[in-house]
């Protein structure tokens, strides 16, 4: 059997363990409410003697919620499930909130009515409740080609039982392991330092590094050429100008990455420069880690592992199974 190993230790202050694509947190609203002006959405609560019956055979999303549905599509959505429960003979109606839901609200509202999942704009959220008074243990199994597993360990009882708990669509191939509470502070974007890198890459790096002066790294850098530490709107300009000779017909072949000094650039930086491609950070007085998915993007079930009473041991990510 393959060694367990350690990708870090993840605390959950508020109780509520939220795992995710670590690359789409820059939507993620804490307390606050959604907004997003180019994508206006509406948020629904089924609701009715069969709401449970209706939602679930709707298939939508899990649980009696409806989120983010855009605006210009609530019309066809509402008819489409009223149309279901006259055809399926379900008492249930669509209701819409008075304003969107924020997200910290959403983990509170899955874990209470245990639900395994909700969706952040269509990328899958699991939310669980876990011990607020220690650290959790995030584990990978090795395989042939990557990891074979990723475990979150909730507590140190034999496992009983084990059951397929959801499914997460991962598209920048990373995952985050982190306390919904603490999200609340998640800078995504913005530098903290008001600082950024700019980096390249590719085949003919060595030829835009001459032609634009960019500095070589020394040999701990994930990367060979960049500049490090400049004020961001310079290294947002010096972006756009790689970008523009990129685009360029005939252009050579290179990748540039605009790299703002923010939470996410923080934890990126502890995962490249990590031996298994993890890192962690503290945010608000929580621990939280980032995994590279270490097979790319794709589709990955989710078991809950379970004591003898049913309750939860451990959370584990299949990843050889990935579509």
């Amino acid at each position: 059997m393959a060694t367990e190993v350690v990708l870090g230790e993840v605390t959950c202050p508020s109780g509520h363990l939220v795992i995710t694509d670590g690359g789409y947190l820059e939507m993620w609203s804490g307390d606050r409410v959604p907004d997003d002006e180019d994508h206006p959405a509406v948020d629904f609560a089924i609701e009715g003697p069969d709401a449970e019956e209706a939602a679930d055979s709707f298939d939508r999303q899990t649980g009696t919620r409806l989120y983010d549905i855009p605006v210009h599509a609530v019309a066809d959505v509402t008819a489409m499930f009223d149309e279901h429960c006259r055809t399926q003979g379900h008492d249930a109606t669509m209701r819409p909130f008075d304003r969107q839901v924020p997200h910290r609200e959403r983990v509170r509202h899955a874990v209470e009515a245990r639900e395994s999942e909700f969706t952040m704009m269509g990328v899958p959220v699991l939310p669980i409740e876990v011990p607020a008074d220690r650290p959790l243990r995030v584990t990978a199994v090795p395989g042939e080609s990557g990891w074979e597993s990723i475990r979150v360990a909730v507590s140190n009882e034999p496992v009983a039982d084990s059951w397929e708990f959801c499914e997460l669509g991962v598209d920048h191939a990373r995952f985050v392991f982190a306390d919904a509470g603490a999200l609340n502070s998640w800078e995504h974007v913005l530098p903290l330092d008001g600082l950024a890198d700019l980096v390249l890459w590719g085949g003919d790096e060595d030829l835009i590094a001459a032609e634009f002066g960019v500095p070589r790294l020394d040999d701990s850098a994930d990367v060979r050429y960049g500049w490090l530490d400049l004020p961001v709107e310079d290294a947002y300009q010096r972006a756009l100008a790689l970008e523009a000779r990129r685009d360029e017909p005939g252009a050579p072949r290179f990748a540039a990455d605009f790299r703002p000094h923010s939470h996410h650039w923080q934890v990126m930086r502890e995962v490249r420069a990590s031996e298994h491609d993890a890192g962690v950070i503290r945010v608000a007085g929580a621990d939280i880690l980032m995994a590279m998915t270490s097979v790319g993007d794709g589709f990955f079930l989710v078991h809950l592992d379970v004591d003898a009473e049913g309750l939860p041991v451990a959370l584990r990510i299949d990843i050889t199974g990935a579509n």
